[in-house]
């Protein structure tokens, strides 16, 4: 369900740190960060700046050392895992750079797989899933599997799986970092699109300057602090 009219992640005083040998590296310090309903967000910086690291904690993927990271109003470690998995399902839609779709299943059947995991009917969920197929372009492409896809047609039942739930927020980490410049485009039109037509929030970690000056706000993570741009 969408938080519309809400903040549908905040964070306060988000701060991760590593062990690397004998010493502790500090990614995070004190991240305070708010996504308003349906915005776009683009978080860039240097490799090992820990935007990925970032990324997981609002995902509720990591814990932080400190701080707090609440999803529609809930913090999202005061859940039992089982909670904190069932959110994630209703209420978040993960990208990545590789698709991570399931070889052996059709692009119909890996995008309507969360609905079915969340126990929806399998009628429900192929409606839902054909739906977001044709608004990627993939109608003609429900039955294929993903090796008789195109890289770019994976990541576009990549996008459609992270939509299928209807979440209040998408988080991509580099998901068009794999493709090709022209095909990296058109992705990254279809997710602006979909952010906008669906009112779902969208927070990229990306290296794409350009992709990045076309969101709503844009910050840069530098020696662990997030500052805007």
């Amino acid at each position: 369900m969408n938080e519309q009219g809400s903040m549908v992640i905040r964070t306060t005083d988000i701060s991760r740190g590593f062990r690397q040998g004998p010493k502790r590296i500090q990614v995070l310090k004190h991240v305070n960060l708010q996504v308003p309903a349906g915005t776009s967000m683009a978080i860039v910086g240097a490799s090992g700046a820990g935007k990925s690291t970032l990324l997981h904690i609002l995902g509720g993927l990591d814990r932080p050392d400190e701080g707090e990271v609440f999803v529609g109003g809930q913090s999202l470690w005061e859940m039992s895992d089982r909670e904190r998995s069932n959110l994630r399902n209703s209420r978040m839609g993960f990208v990545y750079q590789f698709h991570h779709l399931l070889p052996e299943f059709t692009a119909l059947e890996n995008v309507a797989m969360p609905l079915l995991i969340r126990g929806e009917t399998i009628t429900v969920a192929t409606k839902r899933a054909t739906d977001l197929l044709e608004k990627v372009g993939l109608g003609q492409r429900l039955d294929h599997k993903p090796g008789e896809l195109s890289g770019g047609e994976r990541q576009r039942s990549a996008v459609a799986r992270a939509l299928v739930g209807n979440p209040g927020c998408i988080l991509g980490d580099e998901p068009t970092g794999n493709l090709d410049e022209r095909t990296a485009n058109q992705v990254f039109d279809q997710l602006l699109e979909l952010n906008t037509a669906l009112n779902t929030s969208l927070i990229l970690v990306t290296h794409d300057m350009r992709l990045a000056a076309r969101m709503d706000q844009r910050f840069e993570l530098h020696m662990g602090s997030l500052k805007p741009f």
